[in-house]
């Protein structure tokens, strides 16, 4: 999803919610996501990117995975 500004508006959301972590697209177009915060949190932020925050994006495949490895981000920021 690239050209809709997806990364950017991922990245209010995640301010908003206090989300950290990354946001890059990926050369194949679809967008990687690294996201830290608490269970709830990280569970609204999902549903906010299932839904698309860009209005102009629309996500048709969402696939996560939950890691106990933390990368300690400081912020959300976006990658490129």
């Amino acid at each position: 999803m690239q050209g809709v500004g997806f990364r950017y508006s991922t990245f209010q959301v995640a301010l908003e919610l206090g989300v950290t972590g990354t946001v890059e697209n990926n050369i194949d177009g679809s967008v990687s996501i690294e996201a830290e915060a608490d269970e709830k949190t990280l569970y609204i932020f999902l549903n906010r990117v299932k839904s698309s925050p860009s209005p102009f994006g629309k996500v048709t495949k969402l696939d996560y995975t939950f890691s106990d490895d933390l990368q300690d981000y400081r912020k959300f920021t976006v990658i490129g």
